[in-house]
Formats: C-alpha cells, structure tokens, sequence
C-alpha cells in the first residue's frame, strides 16, 4: 500500500493513458514506435509493387510490367525492393517485370533498371535486348513483351513458310513444261515466232560429264540478269520479251524454279525440260560427251 500515493500522483498527470478499473490492474497504452526511414521506403516500395502488378498485361500467359519511378538516392537499392515484393506476391506465376527510375540521376550516373523475373532465361533476354535499345517507357514494354513471348519450337515451320516441294510444285503449275523429244523437235523447226534457246544451267563439274551441243552455257546464279530486258548486264540477244527460253539442269528440278523466274521477269515463254539432261541422254537424243566449251556465256 507504500505505492498508492505514487501510482495515484502518476495517474493525477497522465490520466488520459491510464484505464483502471475496481480490483483491476492498471494498463498503460503506450506510444507506437516511431517509423524509420526504411520502413517508409519498405511502405513505398510495397506500393509501387503492387501498383505495377496491378496494371501488368499478359503476353503469351506471362504476366508483362513496367514501373518508372523518379530519381533518388540510393536508387538501386530501392528497385530491388520494389522487385522482391513483386517476386513475393507473384511466386507461383509466370512473369517480368522492368522497373526503373526517370528523369536526371542525383549521381549523373545512367539511371538503373532491374529485371525480376520467374525464369532466369526472360531477364536474360531483357538485358541482351536493353543493351541495344535506349531506354524509355516505350522502350522497357517493347522489350518486356518480346522477352515474355514462348520460344517458337525450332522443330515446327514458321507461320506462312512453304516446303521445297510445294514451291517447285507451284512453280511448275506456271509452266508448260516439255520432254526431251518436244525440245529436240522445236530447236529443228525451221520456222519460229520467235527466238529460241536451250540454257544448260547445270554447274562446272556436271557440263564435264556431257552436255548438248548449241546450248548457252548460263550459271544459275546470273540466269535472270542475263536474260532481263531492263538489266545492264543482260545478253545481246535478251533485247525483247518474246524469247523462247528453254532451261534444262541434270534432272528437271532447278531448271523449273529458274524458268518460273524467268517468267516472273516477263519472259513468258520461258520453260523447262522434263527430266533434265539426264532424260534427254537416255531418250537417245545427240549429247557431247567431250569437255569443250559448248557456247559458254559465264
């Protein structure tokens, strides 16, 4: 009972902290502590986190953000904040996020950005694409939208692609394509509406082998310059377009894409033969078999 008077002298000048009441103990509410300055910047960082995953977007089931903050001291250290809290709040979910800071840097230093993730491979193809990009706003969502998009499976053609065959087998659905025999019997007629000419475009190391005497010995890689009307390097003789072009390679293949190239060019007339030099050889058709230059246009 020795305390009475003090604990009652205590009560006289604080009473608005005390409650009492009848055979109870006293309580006293105690200030709340006072907040630091990381614990607002912890407050502040937990903001903006959930500020940019509010307004993230989807992209191929990733979920894509940006956060621009202003500069300050300690920069960094405060974007990392900001991207542990992201990573916090989405740790079962796919996703990347840019944050950053705008405007002039208090350090003259470039201002920081930081890549949090899911996958480690999505940062790094945010920094590879950062390196060559100045970065903006604009910017940083380009390159968090290029990086969240799934990897195509290199197995599966791309979108719109066509295979070797079906563009030779639309190519040839533009030509009237002839035998060896039907070549043999044009390049004998006497009388023609236009110019004719079997093209060998067959490389060094097949014409060795054997070739047809009187054709025009054309690489590939120079066929359409040479027969181009409008081209500074076309023949004497590419000087209209009604030219009947007869292509041949050693089985049929090339030659169709070659003549169908020609075709593009306006020489309509332009065809190839069915089988190539090895038909023509077997048909009993003339060939030479000696390695000399047979016309050679190079």
């Amino acid at each position: 009972m020795s305390q009475s008077p003090r604990l009652s002298s205590s009560t006289s000048s604080v009473d608005h902290d005390v409650v009492r009441a009848d055979n109870a103990p006293l309580v006293l509410s105690l200030p709340p502590p006072l907040r630091t300055l990381n614990d607002v910047r912890l407050q502040v960082a937990y903001e903006v986190a959930v500020r940019a995953i509010t307004q993230a977007k989807s992209s191929d089931g990733v979920r894509i953000g940006v956060s621009l903050t202003l500069s300050k001291d300690e920069d960094e250290l405060f974007l990392y904040k900001v991207a542990d809290v992201i990573a916090h709040q989405l740790h079962f979910a796919s996703f990347l996020f840019a944050i950053a800071t705008t405007g002039s840097s208090l350090t003259n230093r470039p201002n920081p950005v930081v890549f949090v993730a899911s996958s480690h491979e999505y940062v790094q193809r945010a920094i590879l694409l950062t390196s060559a990009k100045f970065i903006g706003r604009i910017a940083l969502w380009d390159i968090v939208r290029k990086c969240a998009r799934a990897p195509m499976d290199p197995t599966l053609p791309p979108p719109g692609s066509r295979s070797i065959d079906q563009i030779l087998s639309e190519a040839r659905a533009q030509l009237q394509r002839i035998t060896p025999h039907q070549a043999w019997n044009e390049l004998r007629e006497p009388e023609v509406g236009a110019p004719t000419f079997l093209v060998d475009i067959r490389p060094a190391a097949q014409r060795e082998l054997g070739g047809i005497q009187g054709s025009l010995v054309i690489e590939r890689n120079v066929l359409e310059w040479r027969f181009d009307p409008r081209s500074s390097s076309k023949l004497a003789i590419a000087d209209r377009y009604d030219l009947r072009i007869i292509v041949f390679c050693q089985e049929g293949y090339t030659s169709s894409l070659a003549a169908y190239s020609l075709q593009q060019l306006g020489l309509l007339n332009a065809t190839d033969i069915i089988g190539g030099y090895q038909a023509w050889k077997d048909a009993g058709l003339p060939v030479d078999d000696k390695a000399r230059a047979r016309a050679l246009i190079e």
